[in-house]
């Protein structure tokens, strides 16, 4: 029993003994009985884990969580002989005001005692502390701060000045220091820049006025650079636990940060101040070198707000010329500007520089717009993730802040974008922000016209219907989904009615009215041009009148009014009348070029193709390379001098598509790059070389040994496209309009050759438009046309037959079908075919004509109203259809 009792005795003294090293002390009764050394080991631990925790919640700021620490200090009796624990009292109580009144303080309106109890207690403790001086230096120090703290939040920036110079900073500079201590070095020199800057300057201390503001932003400099160290800092303890520590899963999880007012003023105020003096080239100097700060916890809204504020000055204030490299220094003659002779941030070396990223290896943008989307694209992908998508009332004012945030993101995402032409891109950025925009009329008309713009027709529709329906006051929304569905859908009896709405307004749509009965003026003629039935087709072209009469009558002034005015009586064949609105509009914009071209045919329906050819070259001469107005210019010349001087033309047109679109130079072109290739001065249109020159030799007659202008236009225009097909033949690139335009040339000079009798020419140019557009119905009638000159008339019809499969409706392959059925015979189904070609193109001469020649070869008497007609609309009708006028909102 003995050795028992003598080993439990020395158990009980073991556990004793352990008790007193790791059990804090909560009481201040203590057993005199105890050894001296279990004691001292007892509190220099619980005095060891109170300051750890002390120094981790000052460093994250969680002041709500220092009086406990401060009653379990006063329990355990520590720091009896100093004012340690009223000192961390007034911190507490200070922050506590501060985060209270964010909102004064960013408006600098002084915190008075009346109104602010808690700064009041705040100031009395701190008063009480620097007239006892029972402080080591080091808290000393960290009072004296405090102190400055409280005369700047009251407007006393002079003494606040005074308190942050008796700081010793090189006490809080020390790499063994806590990471608080970071944050007291940051607060100190923005305080101490914001009192300087805040002073009032006397006439007589006018002249340290350049260097009270070389002095305040050195310390705006260094205090971002002491903020950035300071979260990177509290990121690595926060965030990484000790690597010893066994149950690491234990730690409280980290905390949502509220940086506070100074630590926010200390990251922003440098690049703040540069701008606002007007150092554009040193504030976004100084943006970049924060943004290749390494990225923290804390950071990430400050990060937000710096991406978004440098991708605002790089578009509002740096050109393409002026544009320097994110990695390197501003240029010499945006500081020679600015009257700086290096960067401040070269002057002024940091005291605590924070990690940056490494610069090896990274990708750098190559002009302003680039970096400025590259920006924004980072800035986009954090406000939508941060966005507030809660619908509760208590979340209103978060949502509100969080969706104005995100607007202006992408407002300078729209303007960055629109630059490049990449609205498929911007309506993609915009289509995620619909998420947290609910009702938000601003974002959804920015993605309406984004995808109006990017060509995605339906979506733009359904987009603005959704905006009109959130304004059902605004006119201009339902016009903008009709322009959409007349231009690009062709929606006609969708857009008719959106027209409605806005002329069921009345006199409330204002501006919008006129362009509303537009829109159905415009709406009416299309459904008119489409139309089978001739009493449809009437009634239409009548309501396609009144309206545009009537919008005509609203808005003299409108120069487009008048002009599809003029085109629709042109349409229904009232030339002389068309005549007065059209000069209407020409004196309104006379050089536009729709104008312009209508008169060119309107001309051409009076038969004064002179004039028109005139009018031509006058039109030319300010929109040169419209294909549009050449083609007309062809059809003039064949009609005054024969097919050789339109080869000519012909020829010019080829030439003219490959200096224009020469895409088998693209390839050859950087692009890398993101500006435009017609914006890039090695490549801009007037500079740039083809890449396959256009020799055109002369080739003699054979039977006569002599040159006739036929046969060399003829001759010039087979050696160009024998040259050109290279390019045909290649893989096609680019917008599809680009090689519709290369077809109709060569089915044009293909057309030429045919009725200059070069046959052999002309199937060449249609074999050219055949590997363009294998499946076009114009190259089918093109090439039954060919077969039918030869005599090849079974091989003409099965192509007019596919070209019909195709284009059902088509005028000149219903008239050519027609006659070639006639022609073998097959009268009756020819006069079907025609008649079918009359109903719908009732103001076809060829129609009327191929009519009466399929009735008179059978003896009808209809056959003599037949040519009549013929007659009577041939003498009205232009040299190429009107309908060529595109009819758009």
């Amino acid at each position: 029993m003995s050795s028992f009792q003598r080993e439990n005795d020395a158990a009980k003294s073991l556990f004793r003994r352990l008790e007193s090293a790791v059990t804090p002390i909560v009481s201040g009764e203590y057993s005199h009985h105890r050894d001296r050394a279990a004691m001292a080991s007892r509190v220099s631990f619980t005095q060891l884990r109170l300051e750890a925790e002390l120094e981790r919640y000052r460093a994250e700021c969680q002041w709500d969580k220092i009086p406990a620490i401060i009653d379990q200090m006063q329990a355990a009796r520590f720091h009896e002989d100093d004012d340690y624990k009223t000192l961390l009292m007034a911190e507490a109580l200070l922050e506590e005001c501060l985060q209270e009144n964010v909102e004064l303080l960013r408006s600098s309106t002084p915190l008075m005692d009346k109104t602010q109890p808690t700064l009041c207690r705040a100031k009395g403790h701190l008063n009480t502390i620097l007239s006892r001086g029972r402080l080591t230096p080091r808290y000393l120090n960290e009072a004296l701060l405090l102190m400055a703290k409280v005369h700047y939040v009251q407007g006393r920036y002079r003494d606040a000045q005074g308190m942050c110079a008796r700081v010793g900073l090189e006490e809080l500079t020390h790499d063994d220091q806590p990471i608080y201590h970071l944050r007291l070095l940051a607060e100190a020199f923005i305080i101490k820049g914001l009192s300087l800057d805040h002073q009032t300057v006397s006439a007589v201390s006018r002249v340290r006025l350049s260097e009270r503001e070389e002095e305040s932003l050195s310390c705006y400099l260094r205090a971002c650079d002491a903020a950035l160290s300071y979260l990177q800092e509290l990121d690595k303890v926060v965030i990484t636990p000790h690597t010893k520590t066994a149950k690491a899963s234990l730690l409280p999880p980290p905390v949502d940060m509220d940086l506070g007012y100074f630590i926010q003023a200390a990251l922003q105020s440098a690049y703040l101040c540069l701008l606002h003096r007007g150092h554009l080239a040193q504030g976004a100097h100084q943006l970049r070198r924060v943004l290749r700060v390494v990225e923290s916890r804390g950071s990430q809204g400050f990060r937000k707000s710096a991406l978004r504020k440098l991708a605002e000055v790089l578009l509002s204030s740096v050109s393409e010329d002026g544009y320097w490299p994110p990695l390197g220094p501003p240029p010499s003659a945006w500081l020679h500007r600015e009257g700086a002779a290096a960067s401040k941030d070269a002057i002024y070396p940091t005291v605590k520089p924070p990690q940056r990223y490494s610069t090896e290896s990274c990708f750098c943008p190559q002009d302003v717009v680039e970096e400025a989307v590259l920006l924004l694209l980072i800035t986009e992908s954090m406000a939508s993730g941060e966005a507030v998508i809660s619908r509760l009332p208590d979340q209103s004012e978060a949502r509100q802040a969080s969706l104005q945030d995100a607007t202006s993101v992408y407002d300078l995402l729209t303007i960055g974008m629109a630059r490049r032409g990449q609205y498929a891109m911007l309506s993609e950025c915009l289509e995620r922000a619909m998420k947290f925009s609910f009702n938000e009329f601003h974002l959804w008309h920015q993605l309406g016209l984004s995808l109006m713009a990017a060509g995605k027709d339906v979506g733009a529709v359904s987009v603005f219907k959704e905006c009109a329906r959130m304004r059902p006051e605004d006119p201009s929304l339902p016009l903008l989904a009709a322009k959409v569905c007349i231009g690009q859908l062709h929606w006609f009896e969708e857009a008719e009615a959106l027209s409605h709405t806005v002329v069921s307004m009345g006199k409330e749509a204002g501006e919008f009215l006129p362009r509303a009965y537009l829109a159905l003026g415009l709406c009416c003629s299309l459904q008119a041009s489409e139309a089978t039935l001739k009493a449809d087709r009437n009634e239409l072209n009548k309501k396609a009148l009144q309206a545009l009469s009537k919008a005509h009558s609203l808005d003299p002034q409108d120069s487009q009014i008048a002009l599809y005015l003029a085109l629709q009586l042109a349409l229904v064949r009232q030339v002389s009348a068309a005549m007065e609105p059209l000069q209407a509009a020409l004196s309104l914009h006379g050089d536009d070029l729709h104008s312009l071209h209508l008169l060119i045919l309107l001309l051409s329906a009076q038969k004064h193709n002179r004039h028109a050819l005139d009018t031509v070259g006058l039109a030319l001469s300010q929109h040169p390379d419209n294909f549009n107005l050449l083609f007309t210019k062809v059809k003039l010349e064949e009609a005054l001098f024969g097919p050789a001087a339109a080869l000519q033309t012909c020829e010019e047109m080829l030439q003219r598509w490959q200096s224009r679109y020469d895409v088998s130079r693209s390839n050859e072109t950087d692009d890398s790059s993101s500006i435009p290739v017609a914006e890039r001065p090695e490549v801009s249109p007037g500079a740039r070389k083809p890449s396959i020159h256009l020799t055109l030799p002369d080739f003699q007659d054979a039977s006569t040994g002599s040159l006739s202008p036929s046969s060399v236009a003829v001759s010039r225009l087979e050696a160009a496209l024998s040259e050109v097909s290279d390019i045909s033949s290649s893989r096609r690139q680019g917008p599809t309009y680009i090689w519709t335009t290369l077809e109709r040339i060569w089915l044009q000079a293909g057309e030429l050759f045919m009725v200059d009798g070069r046959l052999k020419e002309a199937q060449f140019c249609i074999a050219e438009a055949s590997s363009l557009f294998p499946n076009s119905h114009s190259v089918r009638l093109q090439r039954g046309r060919l077969a039918e000159l030869r005599g090849q008339l079974d091989e003409a019809k099965g192509l007019y037959d596919e070209a019909l499969a195709i284009h059902p409706t088509g005028e000149r392959i219903l008239v050519h079908m027609g006659r070639l059925l006639v022609k073998t015979g097959r009268v009756h189904l020819g006069e079907k075919v025609l008649r079918d070609a009359v109903q719908v193109h009732s103001t076809s001469h060829q129609a009327w004509s191929g009519l009466g020649e399929a009735l008179q070869s059978r003896g009808s008497s209809q056959a003599p109203d037949c040519f009549l007609t013929a007659l009577d609309l041939e003498a009205s009708c232009p040299i190429r259809p009107f309908t060529i006028i595109p009819r758009e909102l």
